[in-house]
């Protein structure tokens, strides 16, 4: 399946939650919500920085994808940036193919 880098930043309200349920509340409730669009976690970690936390979970497609990302931003408790992550035989599989393009201006 295909996987994601899920990066999420609390609101003020998400991180009174994440003080509540804790942080092995919070990765049960994210097991069970990826469960709901047949994804899988592989890995949870929260983060000090930009993000708050950062996890990798496998998807069957970008819509069960942005499904999870949604539903997680229209709690209003976390916004969401969501990366595809391809493997090195992917990334080779792109830069095998031939694309005509051309920059702006050239």
């Amino acid at each position: 399946m295909p996987k994601f880098l899920i990066e999420a930043s609390y609101t003020a309200e998400g991180f009174k939650g994440l003080q509540k349920d804790k942080a092995a509340g919070r990765l049960a409730a994210v097991k069970s919500a990826l469960k709901a669009v047949d994804g899988e976690l592989e890995c949870l970690y929260w983060c000090l920085g930009d993000r708050d936390a950062i996890a990798i979970a496998e998807f069957p497609n970008t819509v069960a994808a942005s499904a999870f990302a949604s539903a997680v931003t229209a709690s209003g408790a976390a916004r969401t940036r969501t990366t595809a992550l391809l493997t090195a035989q992917e990334f080779d599989a792109a830069l095998a193919k031939t694309v005509n393009y051309h920059a702006p201006g050239r």
